[in-house]
């Protein structure tokens, strides 16, 4: 399904009846990642997934965004589809909108639940060593950017960045790697105690994208979290140990088990 939101052409799923699970996907993903989430809540739920600007089937912002932006976008996609108050499940680049949501103080809807997995949104200080690799970027870039090196090597630049930049920035267009750049350089770590509603940390233990030691401090620092935790998961647990992963999703959301 399709519906403009702010101008953008934004494809998204709307499945089964009831309350609102609202599905908050991982950057870069497309939301028919999460079928088989989005199958088992929609047994008692109405789901809503957006692909937000730049994922999936929804084109990308014209500016390069923020976090704060996504969440704007979230707000209109509500108002648009007429929600009231929602579940989120939110998926890796998703938990950091949702705690941009949740730190709102004029929300126009009501979070009644959360179901963060592999959850962003705590930055973490750099080792020596990334602090060494990240200068040594820094000066062959400022060095390849000059007008005679562009002239002499035209992609040396360009295979810098692809060398030093992580998977998710070699894969972006030059809009999103800037939008990537926004997400990753801001903490989020201040908004976890507004984060009141009620949530479950489902986390891959083996997690190497969102480690599981941010899933540990999420629990400790939001208001009313649990941690349930995975073994032989990674930052796709619900693919990854997609049977368990069902189970507790189940059971937090009162889905009679099969």
């Amino acid at each position: 399904m399709n519906a403009d939101i702010n101008g953008i052409n934004t494809n998204y799923i709307d499945k089964g009846e009831g309350d609102i699970v609202l599905l908050l996907q991982g950057w870069g993903t497309s939301v028919d990642l999460y079928s088989a989430v989005i199958d088992k809540a929609a047994e008692k739920y109405r789901v809503l997934a957006p692909d937000m600007p730049g994922f999936g089937a929804t084109p990308e912002p014209t500016s390069p965004w923020h976090v704060g932006d996504y969440a704007d976008f979230i707000i209109a996609f509500c108002e648009k589809l007429g929600v009231r108050e929602c579940i989120i499940f939110a998926h890796s680049f998703g938990g950091r909108v949702t705690l941009k949501l949740t730190a709102r103080e004029a929300l126009p809807f009501t979070i009644k639940k959360i179901i963060l997995t592999g959850a962003a949104g705590i930055r973490h200080e750099p080792s020596e060593e990334a602090k060494k690799k990240a200068a040594a970027y820094q000066r062959g870039k400022k060095f390849l950017s000059s007008a005679p090196m562009k002239a002499l090597f035209p992609n040396a630049l360009e295979n810098l960045r692809n060398k030093h930049g992580s998977a998710d920035y070699r894969a972006a267009s030059p809009m999103m790697r800037q939008v990537l750049v926004n997400t990753v350089n801001e903490d989020l770590t201040p908004l976890l105690p507004k984060c009141t509603p009620e949530t479950l940390l489902l986390w891959g233990r083996n997690d190497d994208a969102a480690p599981l030691c941010d899933g540990e401090q999420m629990e400790r620092e939001m208001p009313d979290a649990g941690l349930v935790t995975l073994d032989n998961a990674g930052h796709f647990a619900f693919i990854e140990q997609q049977y368990m992963f069902l189970r507790v999703l189940s059971s937090f959301l009162e889905i009679p088990l099969d």
